[in-house]
């Protein structure tokens, strides 16, 4: 685990501890990615929350509505 300016970077074995399967571990990698990009510190303070909890999960996946919340503020950081 590598932590920088606030942020940790968890590696894929570590998520191997949670006991997900290699396809999990991916996708798990994939949303933390998604998370990271977006973070930033001129977000508002809803939004910092709501990717914080996002990157909380202790699931492989996003349900329908927090992958749109993602989506939306994803969508709103590239257009800004």
């Amino acid at each position: 685990m590598q932590k920088r300016s606030g942020e940790y970077t968890v590696s894929l074995q570590h998520l191997k501890s949670f006991n997900y399967l290699p396809a999990e571990c991916e996708q798990m990698q994939v949303i933390c990615d998604r998370i990271s990009r977006v973070y930033s510190d001129s977000l508002e303070e809803t939004a910092k929350d709501l990717l914080q909890s996002l990157g909380k999960l202790n699931r492989p996946y996003l349900t329908d509505l927090e992958e749109k919340l993602l989506s939306l503020l994803e969508s709103e950081v590239r257009t800004s």
